[in-house]
Protein backbone atom coordinates (compact mmCIF):
# COMPACT_ATOMS: atom_id res chain seq x y z
CA UNK A 1 0.00 0.00 0.00
CA UNK A 2 1.21 3.09 -0.79
CA UNK A 3 2.55 5.37 1.87
CA UNK A 4 1.55 9.19 2.22
CA UNK A 5 5.02 11.32 2.20
CA UNK A 6 7.16 8.22 1.82
CA UNK A 7 9.65 9.33 -0.89
CA UNK A 8 12.22 7.48 -0.02
CA UNK A 9 13.79 5.29 -3.05
CA UNK A 10 14.31 1.75 -2.31
CA UNK A 11 14.44 1.45 1.43
CA UNK A 12 16.25 -1.44 2.46
CA UNK A 13 15.66 -2.84 5.65
CA UNK A 14 16.56 -5.59 7.78
CA UNK A 15 15.23 -7.07 10.71
CA UNK A 16 17.12 -9.11 13.32
CA UNK A 17 15.65 -11.54 15.34
CA UNK A 18 16.85 -14.74 17.61
CA UNK A 19 14.34 -17.32 16.55
CA UNK A 20 12.33 -17.55 12.78
CA UNK A 21 10.14 -20.54 14.04
CA UNK A 22 7.34 -21.18 16.84
CA UNK A 23 10.07 -21.49 19.35
CA UNK A 24 10.22 -17.31 19.57
CA UNK A 25 6.29 -17.75 20.05
CA UNK A 26 4.57 -14.11 20.19
CA UNK A 27 7.59 -12.94 18.80
CA UNK A 28 7.85 -15.18 16.17
CA UNK A 29 4.76 -14.34 14.59
CA UNK A 30 5.05 -10.45 14.83
CA UNK A 31 8.11 -10.41 12.92
CA UNK A 32 6.47 -12.91 10.29
CA UNK A 33 3.87 -10.68 9.59
CA UNK A 34 5.51 -7.44 9.85
CA UNK A 35 8.19 -8.57 7.55
CA UNK A 36 5.54 -9.85 5.02
CA UNK A 37 3.54 -6.53 5.70
CA UNK A 38 6.69 -4.21 5.21
CA UNK A 39 7.10 -6.58 1.71
CA UNK A 40 4.10 -5.28 0.40
CA UNK A 41 5.00 -1.75 0.71
CA UNK A 42 6.60 -0.37 -2.31
CA UNK A 43 9.98 0.85 -2.18
CA UNK A 44 10.90 -1.28 0.56
CA UNK A 45 13.18 -3.95 0.23
CA UNK A 46 13.13 -6.29 3.43
CA UNK A 47 15.69 -8.82 4.68
CA UNK A 48 14.96 -10.94 7.60
CA UNK A 49 17.82 -12.60 9.83
CA UNK A 50 18.05 -15.14 12.68
CA UNK A 51 19.12 -18.19 14.38
CA UNK A 52 18.51 -21.76 13.88
CA UNK A 53 16.66 -23.64 16.46
CA UNK A 54 14.48 -26.89 16.77
CA UNK A 55 11.80 -25.97 14.73
CA UNK A 56 13.16 -23.72 12.16
CA UNK A 57 12.67 -26.70 9.11
CA UNK A 58 9.22 -26.87 10.33
CA UNK A 59 7.98 -23.10 9.84
CA UNK A 60 10.41 -21.94 6.61
CA UNK A 61 7.64 -22.11 4.78
CA UNK A 62 5.89 -20.21 6.21
CA UNK A 63 8.50 -17.33 5.07
CA UNK A 64 7.24 -17.37 1.61
CA UNK A 65 8.02 -14.12 -0.09
CA UNK A 66 10.26 -13.24 2.31
CA UNK A 67 14.15 -13.26 1.93
CA UNK A 68 15.31 -14.79 5.11
CA UNK A 69 18.86 -15.99 5.85
CA UNK A 70 19.17 -18.58 8.75
CA UNK A 71 22.49 -18.87 10.77
CA UNK A 72 23.53 -21.80 13.11
CA UNK A 73 24.33 -20.78 16.71
CA UNK A 74 27.10 -21.94 18.63
CA UNK A 75 27.33 -22.76 22.36
CA UNK A 76 24.65 -22.11 24.94
CA UNK A 77 21.57 -22.14 23.45
CA UNK A 78 19.78 -19.32 25.70
CA UNK A 79 22.62 -16.54 24.04
CA UNK A 80 22.77 -17.79 20.73
CA UNK A 81 26.53 -16.74 19.44
CA UNK A 82 26.26 -17.13 15.52
CA UNK A 83 29.59 -16.34 13.91
CA UNK A 84 28.16 -15.90 10.29
CA UNK A 85 25.25 -13.73 11.84
CA UNK A 86 27.60 -10.26 11.58
CA UNK A 87 28.65 -11.26 7.73
CA UNK A 88 25.45 -12.05 6.79
CA UNK A 89 24.28 -8.44 8.30
CA UNK A 90 27.10 -6.55 7.21
CA UNK A 91 26.93 -8.11 3.43
CA UNK A 92 23.01 -7.29 3.05
CA UNK A 93 23.94 -4.00 3.85
CA UNK A 94 20.78 -2.13 4.64
CA UNK A 95 19.76 1.59 5.73
CA UNK A 96 17.99 0.68 8.79
CA UNK A 97 17.77 -2.63 10.98
CA UNK A 98 15.11 -3.31 13.40
CA UNK A 99 16.11 -5.70 16.28
CA UNK A 100 13.47 -7.65 17.49
CA UNK A 101 13.90 -8.82 21.49
CA UNK A 102 16.61 -8.88 24.24
CA UNK A 103 19.19 -10.77 25.95
CA UNK A 104 20.86 -12.49 23.05
CA UNK A 105 23.65 -12.42 20.66
CA UNK A 106 21.88 -10.97 17.94
CA UNK A 107 21.92 -7.53 20.04
CA UNK A 108 25.52 -7.78 20.24
CA UNK A 109 26.00 -8.58 16.54
CA UNK A 110 23.00 -5.26 15.83
CA UNK A 111 25.47 -3.16 17.92
CA UNK A 112 28.79 -3.98 16.48
CA UNK A 113 27.36 -3.33 12.57
CA UNK A 114 26.21 -0.12 14.40
CA UNK A 115 29.51 0.91 14.15
CA UNK A 116 29.08 1.89 9.78
CA UNK A 117 26.64 4.70 11.93
CA UNK A 118 23.22 3.51 10.27
CA UNK A 119 20.57 3.86 12.30
CA UNK A 120 18.48 0.81 14.11
CA UNK A 121 15.65 0.54 15.92
CA UNK A 122 14.76 -1.81 18.78
CA UNK A 123 11.38 -3.56 19.50
CA UNK A 124 12.01 -5.44 23.10
CA UNK A 125 8.86 -6.66 22.88
CA UNK A 126 7.73 -6.94 26.67
CA UNK A 127 11.16 -8.11 27.36
CA UNK A 128 11.58 -4.72 29.30
CA UNK A 129 9.15 -5.19 31.92
CA UNK A 130 9.32 -4.67 35.33
CA UNK A 131 8.30 -8.57 35.90
CA UNK A 132 10.53 -9.67 32.90
CA UNK A 133 13.67 -8.09 33.85
CA UNK A 134 13.30 -9.70 37.15
CA UNK A 135 12.71 -13.08 35.88
CA UNK A 136 16.42 -14.38 35.99
CA UNK A 137 17.55 -11.27 37.22
CA UNK A 138 21.40 -11.99 37.98
CA UNK A 139 21.70 -13.37 33.68
CA UNK A 140 20.36 -10.08 32.74
CA UNK A 141 22.17 -8.40 35.13
CA UNK A 142 25.65 -9.89 33.32
CA UNK A 143 24.12 -9.61 30.13
CA UNK A 144 23.37 -6.20 30.29
CA UNK A 145 26.85 -5.12 31.66
CA UNK A 146 28.43 -6.78 28.56
CA UNK A 147 26.22 -5.55 25.71
CA UNK A 148 22.90 -5.21 25.78
CA UNK A 149 22.61 -1.89 27.52
CA UNK A 150 24.73 -0.36 24.62
CA UNK A 151 22.72 -2.05 22.68
CA UNK A 152 19.51 -0.48 23.97
CA UNK A 153 21.21 3.31 24.43
CA UNK A 154 22.25 3.25 20.88
CA UNK A 155 19.07 2.94 19.29
CA UNK A 156 17.99 5.78 17.33
CA UNK A 157 14.71 4.70 18.83
CA UNK A 158 12.93 2.33 20.46
CA UNK A 159 9.45 0.58 19.80
CA UNK A 160 7.40 -0.13 22.34
CA UNK A 161 3.85 -1.94 21.66
CA UNK A 162 1.52 0.39 24.29
CA UNK A 163 2.58 3.27 26.38
CA UNK A 164 2.65 1.26 29.63
CA UNK A 165 5.93 -0.74 27.55
CA UNK A 166 7.01 3.25 27.15
CA UNK A 167 6.77 3.52 30.70
CA UNK A 168 8.92 0.43 31.01
CA UNK A 169 11.43 2.33 29.61
CA UNK A 170 11.66 5.34 30.78
CA UNK A 171 11.68 3.14 34.13
CA UNK A 172 14.82 1.26 32.77
CA UNK A 173 16.60 4.62 32.64
CA UNK A 174 15.93 4.79 28.65
CA UNK A 175 15.86 8.47 27.09
CA UNK A 176 16.03 7.53 23.52
CA UNK A 177 13.17 8.75 21.45
CA UNK A 178 10.10 5.90 21.92
CA UNK A 179 7.56 5.14 18.99
CA UNK A 180 3.95 3.56 20.26
CA UNK A 181 2.64 1.20 17.35
CA UNK A 182 1.17 -2.38 18.60
CA UNK A 183 1.16 -5.85 17.10
CA UNK A 184 -1.31 -6.54 14.57
CA UNK A 185 -3.11 -9.62 13.19
CA UNK A 186 -4.20 -11.25 10.42
CA UNK A 187 -7.87 -11.45 9.80
CA UNK A 188 -8.89 -15.19 8.91
CA UNK A 189 -10.33 -15.55 5.90
CA UNK A 190 -13.82 -17.58 5.75
CA UNK A 191 -12.80 -21.22 4.91
CA UNK A 192 -13.35 -24.99 6.25
CA UNK A 193 -11.77 -25.22 10.12
CA UNK A 194 -10.28 -28.74 10.64
CA UNK A 195 -11.91 -29.80 13.62
CA UNK A 196 -11.02 -28.82 16.88
CA UNK A 197 -8.60 -31.30 19.09
CA UNK A 198 -11.61 -31.64 21.18
CA UNK A 199 -14.09 -32.90 19.11
CA UNK A 200 -14.50 -35.88 19.55
CA UNK A 201 -13.99 -36.10 23.49
CA UNK A 202 -16.53 -33.43 24.50
CA UNK A 203 -20.59 -33.36 24.14
CA UNK A 204 -21.28 -31.99 20.84
CA UNK A 205 -22.92 -28.78 22.68
CA UNK A 206 -19.57 -28.10 24.79
CA UNK A 207 -18.75 -24.89 25.36
CA UNK A 208 -14.94 -24.38 25.36
CA UNK A 209 -13.19 -21.60 27.20
CA UNK A 210 -10.16 -21.47 25.24
CA UNK A 211 -5.93 -20.88 26.50
CA UNK A 212 -3.40 -21.02 24.01
CA UNK A 213 0.41 -19.75 24.85
CA UNK A 214 3.33 -20.95 26.66
CA UNK A 215 2.99 -23.11 29.99
CA UNK A 216 4.58 -20.10 32.05
CA UNK A 217 4.37 -18.97 35.90
CA UNK A 218 3.73 -15.18 34.53
CA UNK A 219 0.32 -16.76 32.42
CA UNK A 220 -1.27 -17.07 35.75
CA UNK A 221 -2.53 -20.69 34.74
CA UNK A 222 -2.26 -21.87 38.12
CA UNK A 223 -4.75 -18.50 39.35
CA UNK A 224 -6.87 -20.20 36.21
CA UNK A 225 -7.03 -23.71 37.46
CA UNK A 226 -7.83 -22.67 41.30
CA UNK A 227 -10.74 -20.47 39.55
CA UNK A 228 -11.69 -22.82 37.74
CA UNK A 229 -11.92 -25.49 40.89
CA UNK A 230 -14.17 -22.69 42.41
CA UNK A 231 -16.65 -22.28 39.80
CA UNK A 232 -17.35 -25.86 38.81
CA UNK A 233 -20.69 -26.63 39.82
CA UNK A 234 -21.70 -23.45 37.27
CA UNK A 235 -19.44 -24.70 34.35
CA UNK A 236 -20.81 -28.16 34.58
CA UNK A 237 -24.56 -27.28 34.38
CA UNK A 238 -23.62 -24.75 31.55
CA UNK A 239 -21.39 -27.48 29.64
CA UNK A 240 -18.31 -25.15 29.70
CA UNK A 241 -14.97 -26.83 29.30
CA UNK A 242 -11.40 -24.91 29.40
CA UNK A 243 -9.15 -26.05 27.02
CA UNK A 244 -5.37 -25.44 27.33
CA UNK A 245 -3.09 -25.48 24.42
CA UNK A 246 0.77 -24.55 24.28
CA UNK A 247 4.01 -25.77 25.58
CA UNK A 248 6.37 -24.86 28.16
CA UNK A 249 9.09 -26.51 30.37
CA UNK A 250 7.87 -30.54 31.68
CA UNK A 251 7.92 -30.05 35.12
CA UNK A 252 5.82 -26.92 35.25
CA UNK A 253 3.66 -28.28 32.89
CA UNK A 254 3.19 -31.44 35.31
CA UNK A 255 2.39 -29.10 38.22
CA UNK A 256 -0.23 -27.60 36.13
CA UNK A 257 -1.67 -31.37 35.51
CA UNK A 258 -1.07 -32.42 39.12
CA UNK A 259 -3.34 -29.19 39.98
CA UNK A 260 -5.79 -30.34 38.43
CA UNK A 261 -5.77 -34.13 39.15
CA UNK A 262 -6.08 -33.13 42.70
CA UNK A 263 -8.70 -30.63 42.49
CA UNK A 264 -10.71 -33.28 40.53
CA UNK A 265 -11.37 -31.26 37.34
CA UNK A 266 -9.65 -33.76 34.92
CA UNK A 267 -13.34 -34.36 33.32
CA UNK A 268 -13.44 -30.63 32.05
CA UNK A 269 -10.01 -28.99 32.05
CA UNK A 270 -8.07 -30.53 29.04
CA UNK A 271 -4.64 -30.34 28.07
CA UNK A 272 -3.69 -30.00 24.14
CA UNK A 273 -0.28 -29.78 23.51
CA UNK A 274 1.28 -27.11 20.77
CA UNK A 275 -1.55 -26.26 18.61
CA UNK A 276 0.18 -24.71 15.88
CA UNK A 277 -1.36 -23.12 11.71
CA UNK A 278 -5.22 -24.88 11.03
CA UNK A 279 -5.38 -26.19 14.06
CA UNK A 280 -4.73 -23.69 15.87
CA UNK A 281 -7.23 -21.84 13.79
CA UNK A 282 -9.61 -24.64 14.41
CA UNK A 283 -9.60 -23.89 17.98
CA UNK A 284 -10.22 -20.49 18.00
CA UNK A 285 -12.85 -21.44 15.52
CA UNK A 286 -14.86 -23.91 17.07
CA UNK A 287 -14.49 -21.79 21.23
CA UNK A 288 -16.90 -20.11 22.47
CA UNK A 289 -14.67 -17.86 24.62
CA UNK A 290 -10.71 -16.78 25.34
CA UNK A 291 -8.80 -16.55 28.17
CA UNK A 292 -5.51 -14.73 28.84
CA UNK A 293 -4.90 -14.47 33.23
CA UNK A 294 -1.19 -13.03 32.84
CA UNK A 295 0.92 -11.32 35.44
CA UNK A 296 2.48 -9.81 32.55
CA UNK A 297 3.10 -9.06 28.67
CA UNK A 298 4.10 -6.76 26.04
CA UNK A 299 1.04 -6.88 23.90
CA UNK A 300 -0.27 -10.32 23.49
CA UNK A 301 -0.42 -11.92 20.06
CA UNK A 302 -3.15 -14.64 20.90
CA UNK A 303 -6.10 -11.87 22.73
CA UNK A 304 -5.73 -10.16 18.89
CA UNK A 305 -6.20 -13.63 17.06
CA UNK A 306 -8.97 -14.45 19.41
CA UNK A 307 -10.88 -10.69 18.50
CA UNK A 308 -9.92 -11.42 15.07
CA UNK A 309 -11.74 -14.71 15.53
CA UNK A 310 -14.62 -12.95 16.60
CA UNK A 311 -14.47 -14.36 20.24
CA UNK A 312 -15.24 -12.66 23.52
CA UNK A 313 -12.44 -12.58 25.81
CA UNK A 314 -11.46 -12.53 29.75
CA UNK A 315 -7.86 -10.61 30.33
CA UNK A 316 -5.80 -9.00 33.12
CA UNK A 317 -4.69 -4.94 32.63
CA UNK A 318 -1.36 -6.57 32.74
CA UNK A 319 -2.01 -7.75 29.19
CA UNK A 320 -1.90 -4.13 27.96
CA UNK A 321 -5.29 -3.71 25.51
CA UNK A 322 -7.19 -0.94 27.88
CA UNK A 323 -9.11 -0.62 24.45
CA UNK A 324 -10.62 -3.77 24.84
CA UNK A 325 -12.38 -3.07 27.99
CA UNK A 326 -13.29 0.39 26.47
CA UNK A 327 -14.71 -1.03 23.82
CA UNK A 328 -17.23 -4.00 25.20
CA UNK A 329 -14.78 -6.38 23.66
CA UNK A 330 -13.27 -7.98 26.83
CA UNK A 331 -13.90 -8.82 30.49
CA UNK A 332 -11.33 -7.67 33.14
CA UNK A 333 -10.13 -10.11 35.59
CA UNK A 334 -7.06 -9.86 38.04
CA UNK A 335 -4.53 -12.33 37.84
CA UNK A 336 -5.77 -13.94 40.94
CA UNK A 337 -8.09 -17.10 41.57
CA UNK A 338 -11.23 -14.85 43.05
CA UNK A 339 -11.24 -12.33 40.34
CA UNK A 340 -10.64 -14.93 38.14
CA UNK A 341 -14.03 -16.94 39.15
CA UNK A 342 -15.62 -13.62 39.43
CA UNK A 343 -15.00 -13.27 35.26
CA UNK A 344 -15.75 -16.63 34.37
CA UNK A 345 -19.19 -16.46 36.38
CA UNK A 346 -20.12 -13.63 34.15
CA UNK A 347 -19.32 -15.34 31.25
CA UNK A 348 -21.27 -18.30 31.88
CA UNK A 349 -24.29 -16.31 32.69
CA UNK A 350 -23.70 -14.69 28.89
CA UNK A 351 -26.71 -15.18 26.38
CA UNK A 352 -24.74 -16.53 23.14
CA UNK A 353 -26.03 -12.98 21.51
CA UNK A 354 -24.16 -11.26 24.33
CA UNK A 355 -21.30 -13.03 23.66
CA UNK A 356 -21.47 -12.66 20.34
CA UNK A 357 -21.73 -9.29 20.48
CA UNK A 358 -18.77 -8.82 22.50
CA UNK A 359 -16.90 -10.93 20.00
CA UNK A 360 -18.04 -8.70 17.07
CA UNK A 361 -16.74 -5.76 18.71
CA UNK A 362 -13.26 -7.44 19.42
CA UNK A 363 -13.60 -7.84 15.59
CA UNK A 364 -14.36 -4.48 14.66
CA UNK A 365 -11.84 -2.92 17.33
CA UNK A 366 -8.94 -5.06 15.49
CA UNK A 367 -9.88 -3.82 12.08
CA UNK A 368 -9.58 -0.54 13.26
CA UNK A 369 -6.65 -0.61 15.37
CA UNK A 370 -5.20 -4.22 14.65
CA UNK A 371 -4.73 -5.17 11.01
CA UNK A 372 -1.22 -5.28 9.55
CA UNK A 373 -1.44 -2.97 6.69
CA UNK A 374 -1.61 -0.37 8.92
CA UNK A 375 1.48 -1.08 11.10
CA UNK A 376 3.34 -1.76 8.91
CA UNK A 377 2.40 1.75 7.63
CA UNK A 378 3.31 3.38 11.11
CA UNK A 379 6.73 1.54 11.06
CA UNK A 380 8.06 2.54 7.78
CA UNK A 381 7.05 6.27 8.63
CA UNK A 382 9.27 5.39 11.89
CA UNK A 383 12.18 4.15 9.41
CA UNK A 384 11.53 7.51 6.66
CA UNK A 385 12.05 9.54 9.72
CA UNK A 386 14.97 8.25 11.03
CA UNK A 387 16.74 8.26 7.76
CA UNK A 388 15.62 12.18 7.87
CA UNK A 389 13.36 11.67 4.89
CA UNK A 390 10.05 12.49 6.41
CA UNK A 391 8.44 14.26 9.54
CA UNK A 392 8.05 12.72 13.02
CA UNK A 393 5.13 10.59 13.29
CA UNK A 394 1.88 10.96 15.11
CA UNK A 395 3.28 7.52 16.67
CA UNK A 396 6.32 9.10 18.28
CA UNK A 397 6.04 10.14 21.98
CA UNK A 398 7.62 13.94 23.07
Amino acid sequence: MPIEGLWYPGMRIAILTSSVSRRGAGVFDAVLHLAQALQAIPNCTVRVLGLRDSCTEQDLDAWSGVSLTVCDPVGPSGFGFAPNLLRHLRSEDPEILHTHGLWMYPSAAGTQWAKNKRPYIVSPHGMLDPWAVGNSRWKKRLAGALYEHRHLRGAACLHALNHAEAEAFRAYGLRNPVCVIPNGVEVPVERAAAPAPWKDGLPEDAQVLFYIGRLHPKKGLEALVRAWSMVRRDASSSGWHLAIAGWGQDAYEQELRALVSTQGLNESVHFLGPQFGELKAACFQAAAAFILPSVSEGLPMTVLEAWAHGLPVLMTPQCNLPYGFQAGAALRIEPEAASIAEGLGLLFQMSDSERSGMGARGLALVKERYHWPTVAAQMVAVYTWVLGAGPAPDCLLN
